[in-house]
């Protein structure tokens, strides 16, 4: 409990409680979802709805709010584009693997004249 205290002493701070409080209705407001200030997972859920919002001023909240506090944007994991989209991956998967079983082969495969596999 303490450990976590110590990382939000930021949250003391009325300028940054503010800014947090704005970004809270914001989420709100969009997504329906109402978070609260004793979340274990607060900053990351404030950084995934700002991924997500398509409010230019939720997304100007957060980095500002980023830009107050480092320890917020020491979290951010690098982000995947392929051709200007975001890629976004399934937590605990590994790139390659995928969510169905590979498929079998239609055709047969020959190898110094036997079938294989």
């Amino acid at each position: 409990m303490n450990s976590t205290a110590n990382e939000r002493s930021w949250l003391f701070e009325p300028e940054l409680l503010r800014l947090v409080h704005q970004c809270r209705r914001l989420i709100q407001s969009e997504f329906g979802v109402k978070l609260h200030l004793n979340q274990d997972d607060l900053e990351q859920q404030l950084a995934e709805y700002a991924q997500q919002t398509r409010s230019r001023h939720l997304v100007h909240t957060w980095e500002a709010l980023k830009q107050r506090v480092p320890e917020l944007g020491e979290d951010d994991k690098p982000v995947k584009t392929y051709r200007g989209q975001t890629v976004y991956e399934e937590p605990g998967s590994k790139s390659g693997e995928g969510k169905h079983p590979p498929r079998p082969r239609h055709n047969k495969v020959v190898y110094r004249g036997q079938v294989v596999g």
